[in-house]
């Protein structure tokens, strides 16, 4: 094995794609993960995710040699940090695991590293990391670049976007936004625009607070039409007949960590400014809560009608179609929500993604529309858009598998 270049922190759903591609390029790259089981099951050329082609780019990668994994950092030139910022109480943003991320590699760094934060962070957090690095190690002040550069990818084609997706670079300074953007440069195709270091932190979430407003608002539609008797997938299919009209899809709420989470990041900081990014957040969560009300009524209805409780099928627990990634899933908001209202209940949990989940009992999807009296789609899983034979059952679609078809 080669001299390490490159560390990566955090071996997750982008931390590895990331570190793969950067291996691919004939970069030495040594990522790291707290999680053991997770590093030895990298350096056996095996992922522990679902995304396509990430698979074939480890098993290369790692039996080239420019890929190896760990529990700790080396000494490198180049430090990404790709971990997880999650929440603590009240939806605010926790970059806990991001200075712990920093910490471990402080005392690492030397004269001319670059030093990347690629976590979703709040605004100033990459001038707060370059404070506490200084702090620690005063003599590098001013001789190191430090930069953000957050991802833009859609799971499921990660592993191409990140090669082909512009990036925002932004630095703390000039000089590092020019060594960012030549490390960048390496392996990626898309174009890349330099800024500075806290309008990148704001681009990647005004990125997906404007998505999560835009999702709001076909949601909201979903909920009025619901009790106006109309077909919202046939409203919206033709009101963006008009030239400068493109309303999204409703859904059963907004998962993933990126588009339900992000908007708290501006939310919590500007509370007075951010009203219609809170209030998008606000309906979509509201959204899930709907959901599992509707299905709670469904099934009381049915037992009224038919004098017994109904077998109900719950389609899709991913936070979006045909991934594994469970991440603040609403779909998963509501199955749990449904299952704490009615214990008792005869319930098929279908998610084909997974093979196993350590609190649902998973169905085949198959046998869970064989069975069930009331069918629910939650996510919209390639697997459930040629299911037939449903006629005759109860069908509530929170995700156009079937009423997309009518229009």
């Amino acid at each position: 094995m080669g001299k390490v270049k490159v560390v990566t922190i955090g071996l997750g759903y982008i931390g590895l794609p990331t570190s793969a591609l950067i291996a691919q390029s004939g970069i030495q790259v040594h990522g790291v993960d707290v999680n053991q089981q997770v590093v030895d099951t990298i350096n056996q050329g095996k992922i522990h995710i679902v995304e396509p082609s990430l698979d074939i780019a480890v098993e290369e990668s790692v039996k080239k040699g420019f890929l190896k994994a760990d529990v700790k950092p080396v000494e490198a030139e180049t430090y990404l940090v790709v971990v997880p910022t999650p929440f603590k109480g009240n939806h605010e943003p926790d970059i806990s695991y991001v200075e712990s991320a920093t910490k471990a590699i402080i005392p690492l760094l030397k004269d001319g590293d670059l030093y990347i934060i690629e976590s979703t962070s709040p605004i100033g957090t990459t001038e707060k990391m370059m404070q506490l690095i200084y702090k620690e190690r005063p003599e590098l002040k001013d001789k190191l670049n430090i930069a953000y550069c957050p991802e833009r990818v859609l799971p499921g084609n990660v592993m191409h976007e990140l090669v082909y997706n512009d990036r925002v670079i932004g630095g703390v300074d000039e000089k590092s936004t020019i060594k960012a953007k030549e490390f960048y440069k390496q392996f990626v195709k898309g174009e890349l625009h330099a800024t500075n270091a806290r309008t990148a932190e704001m681009c990647k979430l005004t990125e997906n607070s404007s998505r999560d407003v835009q999702i709001a608002f076909a949601n909201e539609l979903s909920l009025i039409c619901d009790k106006a008797g109309v077909n919202v997938w046939e409203l919206i299919n033709l009101a963006n007949k008009h030239p400068r009209v493109n309303i999204l899809q409703p859904g059963c709420g907004v998962g993933g960590h990126c588009i339900a989470v992000d908007p708290y990041f501006i939310v919590s900081d500007y509370p007075m400014e951010s009203k219609i990014i809170g209030t998008a957040r606000e309906v979509n969560n509201y959204k899930s809560f709907w959901c599992a009300e509707k299905i709670q009524s469904t099934k009381l209805a049915f037992e009224l009608k038919h004098g017994k409780k109904p077998k109900i099928a719950l389609m899709g627990l991913a936070f979006k179609p045909n991934i594994d990634d469970l991440r603040e899933s609403p779909a998963k908001y509501i199955v749990n929500k449904v299952l704490q209202n009615d214990n008792n209940g005869d319930y098929y949990i279908v998610e084909p993604n997974i093979d196993n989940h350590n609190v649902f009992k998973l169905t085949d999807y198959k046998e869970a529309i064989e069975k069930a009296d009331i069918i629910v789609f939650l996510v919209a899983h390639n697997e459930f858009k040629n299911i037939k034979n449903i006629k005759n059952k109860n069908v509530l679609d929170f995700c156009g598998i079937i009423n997309n078809k009518l229009c």
